[in-house]
């Protein structure tokens, strides 16, 4: 009789998602995305056991999480969590180190990709019982372009031979592990294990996956995930409220523009700062993000970065929108003062207030910018620089 063992790959940082995190580790509903995955892998038949690969240094966390949720997602699971390497394919070398003889069949699937179901484990194991090698892919729906160093077109494939490949990919354990012993020789770099077993001239077929198999790997990844999960009935609802604040101060000087709430105030001097120093929404960020304990607008946004010298700040409010949302986290409604001796703020002031109630989706009811000054008192009354101060409440909708 022969099992599959299932090594699951999450060491990835995560980086593109933006929440300092391993993204295997971040709440997609009611659960971990790495959760989610061992929920559907639990359904194998004759499924061995589950090798999960993550970064050192998250061994421990790993562990807890698959201990808190195994009676309810995943009962009776035989699983292990190893440390991963500096690239994914040294990470996939390390767990198959750890798994003795050469017998049966090992799937490698995305940590990432927890919409792959045991249907799609199945019909990729049972393509490999015959061929030894076999992955799950999906026909590209887009025309592809080959372009060359500055962009020019260089050709088009076609489409018809094309297949956008996903995970599972399950091989023969001692195939599988040839390959990455010749790997290790050649110092080849690949992109996925398929890649490993072609270099040996050994040949792959592909079996269909799912457009539902989708590697989460950007906000906006994260978003459309919890919209599936939301149209299975699998997204828990949550009702909590909670309040964040955020000051914020720049001075006045020379040669800048005087942005404040994405609306430029014609006036003889603007905000200094590493970017546009908006100083109302840097204070609304950060009531934002201090609300869910998401840290502070330094964290996402560093003046240590060049990429976000002079960068606009109604871009940064989205890119904030959006932290919050794939965190499972909208705003409720938002107040702003503005506290400034010059310029006069109240001709702007519908202007600010429609850019924000965009941008955050919210009634004109539920939202509020205001000004005052420091009755000449301080470095505001001596036109020194503006401050500004936000209050926002945001909803939970996990």
């Amino acid at each position: 009789m022969e099992n599959l063992i299932v090594v699951l790959a999450a060491a990835g940082v995560g980086k593109r998602l933006g929440l300092g995190k391993n993204k295997a580790f971040v709440v997609l509903g009611a659960a971990p995305i790495l959760v989610h995955n061992l929920k559907q892998i639990n359904k194998i038949n004759k499924l061995a056991r589950v090798v999960v690969v993550v970064g050192a240094s998250e061994i421990r966390e790993a562990s807890e999480i698959l201990e808190k949720y195994q009676d309810e997602y995943y009962p009776g699971m035989k699983w292990e969590v190893v440390a991963g390497g500096k690239e994914r394919q040294d990470s996939i070398a390390n767990a198959l180190n750890g798994i003795q003889g050469t017998e049966g069949y090992v799937a490698i699937h995305d940590g990432a990709r927890p919409f792959a179901t045991a249907q799609i484990f199945e019909r990729v194991w049972q393509a490999a019982k015959q061929t030894g090698a076999a992955i799950a892919a999906m026909p590209v729906k887009d025309t592809i372009k080959a372009v060359d160093e500055n962009n020019f077109v260089t050709g088009t494939p076609n489409r018809k031979v094309l297949r956008a490949v996903q995970t599972p990919q399950i091989f023969r354990l001692g195939l599988l592990k040839m390959a990455y012993n010749a790997l290790k020789i050649t110092g080849a770099v690949v992109t996925d294990d398929a890649s490993v077993v072609e270099l040996m001239g050994v040949p792959v077929v592909t079996v269909e996956g799912s457009y539902e198999n989708q590697k989460i790997t950007t906000p906006e990844d994260l978003l459309w995930a919890k919209s599936l999960l939301k149209q299975k009935g699998e997204l828990a609802v949550r009702g909590n409220i909670h309040v964040g604040s955020g000051f914020d101060v720049h001075c006045l000087v020379p040669s800048r523009k005087l942005i404040l709430c994405g609306v430029t105030i014609p006036y003889e001097l603007g905000l200094d700062g590493y970017s546009d120093a908006d100083v109302a929404l840097h204070a609304l960020m950060d009531a934002m993000l201090g609300a869910v304990g998401m840290g502070d607008i330094g964290k996402y946004f560093p003046d240590s970065d060049e990429k976000f010298k002079d960068a606009d700040s109604m871009e940064l409010l989205r890119y904030t929108v959006k932290l919050l949302a794939v965190a499972g986290w909208k705003v409720g409604n938002a107040d702003i003062t503005i506290i400034a001796q010059q310029p006069k703020i109240s001709p702007y002031r519908e202007q600010m207030e429609a850019n924000l109630r965009k941008e955050l989706n919210l009634a004109v009811d539920a939202l509020n910018v205001k000004a005052t000054t420091t009755e000449m008192l301080g470095f505001v009354g001596r036109k020194e620089g503006i401050a500004a101060q936000a209050i926002v409440t945001v909803i939970g909708k996990k």
